[in-house]
């Protein structure tokens, strides 16, 4: 306990600056238009190349510092064995130590000391990790607007927007100081096989839910907990829920289910059995993306958070084997689930109100007021939290479209993801016009949009903020009216 009490905690999860707004068009420079690809009713506007990285705020990065190759030298590695040793120790590292890693002059080492900025308070430490970042990548964190409510944000930013390698053995050390706020993640570091991308995990401010199934105890320390099997009434008994609040709805083998957001702001992950399938649905509030995944196959995951973050969303695993997912594709990335080649199939969610999914869908079931664990939920549990721009780091944007945008993702038959903007794929189908590109038709669905395939199958399509949708899938066309 007295380890854990010298790394002070940051709570980054504040409302983001005034300064951190969408890119406007006018901020941009000129540009050639985008070549288009031509598609079936409207067109599909694929990335555009262009050398210029820039941040949700509209701030350029600026050049990445010299690339490093090879094993860091011994001087560098005993000053990183110094630094992250000393807080298991329940000590503060000396600053020669960071002397150190400036004079290597390896730029690999700002991952570390962005991972340890996300932690320590104020201190003789803080301001050594920041020198080195400064020195060693030649970035003035102070130009960038987000370094206003976050400088380990900023920091981390660039870093993604760089894309620079990690330092071999990087694990091992970030993991010393991970591991101090969370010892039950070690499985996940411990798996030397993983396919995570360990520079772009980051504590979310909470710890592991590893409750059993069913549980409905609070988490020891505080955990985001998911809601297992959840009780449901019919719709006629769902009046306690707003006709305007969001629903996420979800359909499978004509059964449907309502699953109330504000419940799932608290929960962000629901367990339960729909149209004989057995469900677990993920809603990442950060992502502002609900999905849902078949689970009742031969390895049938149990899904819990786990308190990590990667890119601005949140890192989900299997209880039963410990094996993590990554939560916007379903692939499984690390333990005996990715020796196995685990990818679970999506299904469709829709966000619609509520009143509006209960008259497309009468037969729908809600989940219950209390969750079926007399529980009590606010109407708006986040406030507006995620209303302004990502709260946590996700390096540069793309800027087709304004980051905060909802888009309905999807996978074409033949891989290629569409992004569906979703007010203008909604405006264009009350107008009668198609909405449709690689064999993908999108249709109304209550207020809101879902997508099926050319022979009415299922693409497994969700809602997500643009730039969550874009960073997962950087390839992905973006639909556009005919004629655009």
């Amino acid at each position: 306990m007295n380890q854990r009490m010298t790394v002070a905690l940051i709570v980054v999860l504040a409302g983001v600056a005034t300064a951190c707004t969408s890119v406007q068009e006018d901020s941009l420079p000129p540009t050639s238009p985008p070549a288009v690809v031509p598609a079936e009713e409207g067109v599909g506007i694929p990335p555009a190349d262009s050398a210029a990285l820039r941040n949700q705020a509209g701030f350029s990065f600026p050049p990445a510092p010299a690339p490093v190759a090879g094993e860091p030298s011994t001087e560098l590695s005993a000053a990183l064995d110094t630094i992250f040793g000393a807080y298991p120790a329940g000590l503060e590292p000396p600053r020669e130590a960071f002397e150190a890693v400036i004079a290597s002059g390896d730029g690999r080492t700002l991952w570390l000391m962005s991972d340890l900025i996300r932690f320590i308070g104020p201190s003789r430490a803080r301001n050594s990790a920041i020198e080195v970042f400064e020195t060693l990548s030649g970035a003035n964190l102070y130009a960038d607007p987000v370094t206003d409510r976050s400088l380990w944000q900023s920091m981390t930013d660039h870093l993604i927007a760089w894309d620079l390698e990690a330092l071999p053995g990087y694990v091992d050390w970030k993991s010393q100081i991970f591991l101090l706020v969370e010892p039950r993640w070690a499985p996940f570091f411990e798996d030397s096989d993983a396919a995570i991308d360990w520079r772009h995990v980051s504590w979310g401010g909470v710890l592991i839910d590893d409750r059993p199934l069913g549980a409905t105890e609070v988490c020891v320390g505080g955990c985001i907990p998911a809601l297992d099997d959840p009780a449901v009434t019919p719709a006629a008994s769902g009046s306690w829920y707003p006709d305007d609040a969001v629903v996420f709805g979800v359909t499978v083998n004509g059964e449907s289910r309502a699953y109330p957001k504000n419940i799932m702001e608290v929960h962000e992950m629901v367990n339960d059995t729909l149209g004989g399938r057995r469900l677990g649905i993920p809603y990442c509030t950060l992502c502002g993306s609900a999905q849902a995944y078949l689970t009742d196959g031969a390895q049938a995951p149990l899904l819990r958070t786990s308190g990590l973050l990667t890119r601005s969303n949140k890192v989900m695993y299997d209880l039963n084997t410990y094996s993590v997912f990554d939560t916007f594709t379903g692939e499984a990335l690390s333990g005996p689930l990715l020796d196995a080649r685990i990818e679970l199939e999506q299904v469709s969610v829709v966000t619609s109100t509520w009143g509006d999914w209960r008259r497309a869908n009468p037969e729908t079931t809600i989940v219950a007021e209390d969750g079926g664990i007399g529980r009590t939920y606010a109407a708006d549990p986040l406030r507006g939290r995620d209303d302004d721009g990502p709260v946590f780091p996700i390096g540069n944007v793309d800027e087709r479209l304004p980051v905060q945008a909802r888009v309905l993702g999807v996978i074409a038959s033949d891989g290629t993801p569409i992004a569906f903007p979703v007010e203008e794929a909604r405006a264009a189908i009350d107008q009668s016009v198609s909405v449709s590109l690689r064999g993908i038709e999108v249709r109304p669905a209550g207020s809101g949009i879902t997508a099926v395939r050319a022979d009415g199958s299922d693409p497994g399509g969700h809602e997500a903020f643009w730039f969550a949708w874009s960073q997962f899938h950087p390839d992905t066309l973006v639909w556009a009216p005919p004629g655009s």
